[in-house]
Order: structure tokens, then C-alpha cells, then sequence
């Protein structure tokens, strides 16, 4: 599994659209171990680009703390599963916990 995360200042960004990078970080669905992570500058922001262009890589999943819905539809449409609402936390413990199903989301930031 791929999973990307939209960072700012080295975390997780309160609103993927507003991202500085993305971390991809590629981990075993079986082991549910990191294998790897690199961080990736996106290009320009453009509403419905960021899905397609995750797609491209390979995400299969991106971890949020905000999304709107248009943007939601957009990634599951694009085969992306999104988990919405997740703290602003270092993108490594992020997907730790999510890997180990412990990952406690609150309220999805994005009203648009």
C-alpha cells in the first residue's frame, strides 16, 4: 500500500490543498511495516488535480486533516481511500498508527 500525506512545516497540513510536500510512504498490508517514504513537492494547486496525480503514483490511501467533499468524491473516484480528520502529527508516527488501526481522527477541518 501507498499512503500520502500532505505535509506543512514537516507535518500533517490541516488542509491537503494547502500542502508545501507529500510524504509517500509505501508500507507491507501484511506486516503493516514502513518499507519506505520519500517526500514529493506537488505541482501547483488546482482543484481535482491532486487526486489524479496521487493516482499516478500509486496512493492508495491519503491520511488528511481536512478535505472537501468535492475533493473527497474526487479520491474515491481516483481508487484513493481517505481517512479525514487526523491530527497534525509527524507523518511517520501518522501512518504507525494507522497501520495499527489506533489512528484517532476528530472532525474533518475542511467546510468547502
Amino acid at each position: 500500500m501507498k499512503i500520502a500525506i500532505p505535509l506543512l512545516n514537516g507535518n500533517l497540513a490541516p488542509h491537503f490543498g494547502h500542502c508545501e510536500r507529500f510524504a509517500i510512504i509505501a508500507a507491507d498490508s501484511t506486516t503493516r511495516a514502513i518499507i519506505s517514504k520519500e517526500e514529493i513537492v506537488p505541482p501547483p494547486h488546482e482543484p481535482g488535480l491532486y487526486p489524479s496525480w496521487l493516482a499516478k503514483l500509486g496512493v492508495t490511501y491519503i491520511i488528511a486533516g481536512g478535505m472537501g467533499e468535492s475533493a473527497l468524491s474526487l479520491f474515491v473516484q481516483n481508487h484513493i481511500e481517505v481517512v479525514a480528520g487526523a491530527p497534525g502529527e509527524a507523518p511517520e508516527k501518522t501512518v504507525q498508527l494507522f497501520l495499527k488501526k489506533t489512528l484517532v481522527t476528530g472532525k474533518n477541518t475542511c467546510d468547502h
